[in-house]
C-alpha cells in the first residue's frame, strides 16, 4: 500500500519513462529531481511548475504560491504568473475568501499576477486543497540546470531545517504542543512561515548574480534527506554529506524530539540546497550573508559509484515525510 506523500522514486521513474517528448522546444521534462518543465519561447525561457499544498490548512493560499514560486526560482527564472484550483470542503464560506485573501497577498509580495484557475466545493474532503501552477521566465543562458552539478562541487545550505515543517506542526498541532513547550518557542516555530518565511526566490536569484551556480534545489517532501536524494538523482552524482555540519533549527529540534520525529525528514521548503564550484562557495555564501542569510557547506558532490551518504551511512528518499505520521 502506498504512503501518504510522493510516490516512492522507483515507481515514479517508470511513470516518467512512458512520457513521450512530443515537441523539440521542451526543453528540459518530467524527470526526478527536476523543479519545474522548461519550454523554449523564442528569445527565453517559458519555466512552467504545478504543486499543491495537502498538508496544512491554515494559510494554505499563501503556502501554496510560495512553493510554487521556490521551483521555478531554483532554475534561474522569475516567477510571473499564477493559477490556482482551489478545493474546499463543505462548511462557512468564509473560508474561500481566507484562501483567496492569502493568494493575493502572497502574489502580491512577489509582484505575480493572480491570473486565473478554479474554485468548488467537493466531496470526501476534510480540509481545504490548493493546486497551484505558476508561470516564469528566464533568459536562456540564465538557466540552472542540474546537470551542470560535478563531482567536487560543494553543497550549500541556506537558513536550516525545517522551517515549513515547524510551521506546519506548530500551527496544526497548537493543542497538543501548548504546556509542553515554551509559549515563545511555539509563537516563533508558528512565525517561521513569514520570519524569516519559506521563500526561497530573492535567495536563489541572489545566488545566481554572485557566481555561476550549477544547480540549485529546495527540499519539500521528504526533507532536507529528500531533497538530497533528488538534487543528486537529476545530477547523476553522489554526495558525502556532513551531518554535523547540517544546521537544524531550535523549534524544529524542540518540536521533534516532544513529536518523535526526524527534522532531516520533515517537509522543509524555507531552505535552498545550491551547488556550485568550491572556487565560488565564498562568492555565494558572502552574497547571502549580506542579505541576512546564514549559510553552511554540508555536502560534496561525489562520482556516481560513491552513492548517497550521510557521514557513513547509504541514505534514499524517505517511505514517507515525516509529518504524515501526524495527519
Amino acid at each position: 500500500m502506498l504512503a501518504y506523500g510522493k510516490l516512492p522514486p522507483a515507481i515514479l521513474d517508470r511513470l516518467l519513462g512512458r512520457i513521450p517528448r512530443r515537441d523539440a522546444r521542451v526543453v528540459v521534462g518530467p524527470r526526478i529531481g527536476e523543479d519545474a518543465a522548461v519550454i523554449d519561447f523564442g528569445d527565453r525561457y517559458l519555466v512552467a511548475k504545478s504543486d499543491p499544498v495537502t498538508f496544512a490548512a491554515e494559510r494554505i493560499g499563501w503556502y501554496a504560491v510560495q512553493v510554487n514560486a521556490n521551483d521555478l526560482a531554483t532554475m534561474g527564472a522569475r516567477p510571473r504568473w499564477f493559477l490556482a484550483t482551489l478545493l474546499l470542503p463543505r462548511g462557512d464560506p468564509s473560508l474561500a475568501e481566507a484562501v483567496f485573501a492569502d493568494l493575493l497577498a502572497a502574489c502580491e509580495e512577489l509582484d505575480i499576477s493572480l491570473c486565473g484557475g478554479h474554485t468548488e466545493v467537493t466531496p470526501g474532503l476534510d480540509r481545504p486543497i490548493v493546486a497551484g501552477h505558476m508561470l516564469g521566465e528566464v533568459e536562456k543562458e540564465r538557466l540552472v540546470r542540474k546537470e551542470r552539478i560535478r563531482p567536487g562541487d560543494v553543497v550549500l545550505l541556506t537558513r536550516g531545517v525545517a522551517l515549513e515543517g515547524t510551521a506546519i506542526l506548530a500551527r496544526e498541532k497548537a493543542g497538543e504542543l501548548a504546556g509542553r513547550l515554551e509559549a515563545a518557542l511555539l509563537e516563533r516555530a508558528r512565525n517561521l512561515l513569514f520570519r524569516p518565511g519559506i521563500s526561497v526566490v530573492a535567495d536563489a536569484l541572489a545566488a545566481c548574480a554572485a557566481a555561476p551556480v550549477h544547480g540549485m534545489h529546495d527540499p519539500t517532501e521528504g526533507g532536507l534527506i529528500g531533497g538530497l536524494y533528488e538534487l543528486a538523482a537529476a545530477a547523476a552524482a553522489g554526495l558525502a554529506v556532513d551531518s554535523s555540519r547540517i544546521p537544524v533549527l531550535p523549534e524544529t529540534a524542540a518540536i521533534c524530539s516532544l513529536l518523535d520525529l526526524d527534522p532531516l525528514r520533515l517537509i522543509a521548503s524555507g531552505a535552498l540546497l545550491i551547488a556550485v564550484a568550491p572556487d565560488d562557495e565564498r562568492r555565494v555564501v558572502e552574497t547571502l550573508a549580506a542579505r541576512g542569510t546564514p549559510v553552511a557547506a554540508i555536502a560534496t558532490v561525489m562520482p556516481p559509484a560513491h552513492g548517497l551518504r550521510l557521514d557513513s551511512a547509504p541514505f534514499a528518499f524517505p517511505d514517507r515525510d515525516e509529518i504524515t505520521k501526524l495527519f
